[in-house]
């Protein structure tokens, strides 16, 4: 019996030093946490005012007939036409008899000048030999000189009536859609008239009034937010009109906005800065962690490990975020994973 004993204690001691040694292993690593990151960068941000535009179309017009005629032909609204199609046709019936007339008389003129020249020319070679009278001559030379006024006023009273019925296929001056008409088929239309109103849908704008303060700020080509429907994004400057109205202290910009953007008359507001900004320190909205005591963002280290960097935020625009803290231009803050990370933690960059 104390053999057996001994020999149960025999194989626990040695049993014990490889439990010892089992339990002294350190527990395996976590695997690195993927995160994505941006720069902290110096940039100028500067209060911003929403101001209220409209989207209008850069060319907009209200097309009239040049020529006086009844309509019998005109497009429908919402036809969509390019440069240089038709609109409307006027009855060119008139036009064509008289346009026939005047190639009749240009003809003829052509046909009087053709003698008078002939004659000319025969009274030119007897000349030499006194075979005619000086008078004959300046008789003949006259009535040439005649036949070609005579003959340039057909041709240009051909060209006039011939320029008349090309006027009357009223033509698109840039294409768009038609969005209104102001004539019916069988209407006579003077010179002058309305006939449809074209609406280039393709290159828009928004028509922006300003308060005068803000003028000194907003310059031609650059860069402001655009708002329609609580989305915003980028657009561009395309012109200011250096004049304010007197009464309601506004001036007047022009915003270049995308094809399709929205439709022609729609109300959108733009971001308008009220000063010229000062350079701060500043990172992407993502990048801060919000907790009741305190703020903080997560930067990577050069080992890629994280460390735990208390930022104090600022002023805002857009996506970046005013900062203040142990941080410089250039250092590397998570944008998207910093809340589940440790101090010390390991990291993978990756892109976005």
């Amino acid at each position: 019996m104390k053999t057996v004993s001994l020999s149960l204690v025999l194989t626990a001691l040695l049993a014990a030093p490889t439990a010892l040694t089992v339990a002294a292993e350190p527990a395996p690593a976590a695997p690195a946490a993927t995160v994505s990151v941006a720069q902290a960068v110096s940039s100028k941000l500067s209060p911003q005012r929403w101001v209220p535009g409209s989207v209008v179309s850069r060319d907009d017009a209200r097309i009239a007939s040049v020529a006086a005629g009844r309509v019998i032909e005109i497009a429908e609204v919402g036809t969509v036409v390019k440069k240089g199609e038709r609109l409307a046709k006027l009855d060119d019936v008139s036009l064509g008899l008289r346009l026939e007339q005047a190639r009749a008389s240009a003809g003829r003129a052509k046909a009087q000048r053709d003698l008078a020249s002939t004659q000319m020319s025969r009274l030119a070679r007897l000349a030499p030999g006194n075979a005619v009278a000086q008078t004959q001559l300046d008789e003949a030379r006259a009535s040439l000189e005649g036949a070609n006024q005579e003959l340039a006023r057909a041709d240009a009273e051909r060209r006039s009536i011939e320029h008349d019925m090309s006027e009357t296929d009223i033509r698109a001056p840039f294409s768009g859609v038609v969005s209104e008409r102001f004539a019916q088929r069988g209407e006579y239309l003077q010179t002058g008239a309305a006939v449809a109103h074209l609406v280039d849908t393709q290159r828009l704008e928004a028509r922006v009034q300003a308060p005068l303060a803000l003028a000194p700020q907003v310059k031609a080509g650059q860069e402001i937010q655009v708002r329609l429907h609580g989305a915003t994004q980028p657009v561009t400057v395309r012109a200011v009109v250096p004049v304010g109205d007197e009464r309601s202290r506004q001036f007047e910009l022009r915003v270049s906005l995308p094809e399709g953007f929205a439709l022609v008359g729609t109300a959108v507001e733009v971001a308008l800065p009220e000063s010229g900004g000062e350079l701060a320190l500043t990172v992407p909205r993502d990048a801060l962690v919000l907790r009741e005591a305190h703020t903080y963002v997560m930067r990577v280290k050069a080992d890629n490990t994280a460390e735990q960097v208390e930022v104090r935020a600022g002023a805002a625009r857009d996506a970046l975020v005013e900062v203040t803290g142990q941080l410089s231009p250039g250092d590397r803050v998570i944008v998207r994973g910093a809340e589940r990370l440790s101090p010390g933690q390991a990291v993978r960059v990756v892109e976005g």
